[in-house]
């Protein structure tokens, strides 16, 4: 049930968290303009946008689980339960397949329109429900004859749904973002972003898809779409680690990958 949101200071921020119950061994890879890219059924691409993300690499072929190209666009994809549809391949038409669809996008568009799971609209309407949420503490307004008072700080988000569900957490990931308040810096900008996006955090134990087999969060990400950084910390590892694609040679024709950095790094002060 992965989360995907946006964040603007002085830069534009765009990221994800990939959460399920396992890993197929993921990297971090640059797509260089020159790589040849190949398609099932529309040939090659040979000259197009670099690209940075996460990927699965089979065959030489990464296969992005999200990622942002050099003119700033991001793209993830996310479980579509019950929305996704699989057509038959016509002829006349862009086929793409649906692990093709990331590269296809990201290697030659600069804008692209966002969709959701449950629908956007849908996921927006939800939101009248918590209009009465606020970041500040709340007044009496129940009865003025009782003497209500504040027991506690963060009584004005009473009401902000807890669960692991997809509506819930578009709702408690929308609450955070829209008051997340940070500098303009790329440190605070960069660590303001993984705290959005932790307010949906799954920890293993909580949310069970199988018998013994549960769903957490594998890995968050953080974009930098103005300069081509990605950002992502692990389920075992909370260190932000980085990869600037400008780093590299875009004008290269091979990948370049980064294995997922492992294992919990702690700083000892002491």
């Amino acid at each position: 049930m992965c989360t995907a949101a946006t964040y603007k200071t002085a830069d534009f921020y765009f990221g994800r968290t990939l959460d399920y119950e396992f890993s197929y061994g993921d990297e971090v890879v640059v797509l260089p303009r020159n790589y040849a890219l190949a398609f099932r059924h529309m040939g090659t691409l040979k000259a197009h946008y670099a690209i940075i993300g996460m990927a699965y690499v089979v065959g030489d072929y990464p296969l992005y689980y999200d990622g942002i190209n050099e003119k700033g666009l991001g793209m993830a994809g996310l479980n579509f339960v019950g929305n996704a549809m699989y057509q038959e391949v016509v002829e006349g038409r862009e086929n793409i397949a649906q692990f093709e669809f990331i590269p296809w996008i990201l290697a030659q568009c600069a804008s692209v329109v966002l969709t959701n799971n449950p629908p956007f609209p849908q996921q927006m309407f939800l939101l009248n429900q918590y209009m009465h949420l606020s970041p500040k503490q709340p007044v009496n307004t129940f009865c003025e004859q009782l003497p209500l008072e504040q027991y506690s700080r963060g009584m004005g988000a009473l009401g902000l749904p807890g669960d692991l569900s997809s509506t819930s957490r578009f709702a408690r990931v929308a609450f955070t973002r829209l008051h997340a308040m940070s500098g303009e810096s790329e440190a605070e900008s960069v660590s303001q972003f993984f705290h959005i996006l932790g307010s949906v955090d799954q920890q293993r134990g909580c949310c069970e898809v199988a018998d013994g087999k549960y769903e957490i969060t594998l890995y968050t990400s953080c974009c930098n779409a103005t300069k081509g950084i990605y950002y992502y910390t692990t389920y075992e590892n909370h260190q932000i680690t980085a990869v600037d694609m400008h780093r590299e040679n875009l004008d290269g024709e091979t990948l370049v990958h980064y294995p997922v950095v492992k294992g919990e790094h702690i700083l000892w002060q002491n």
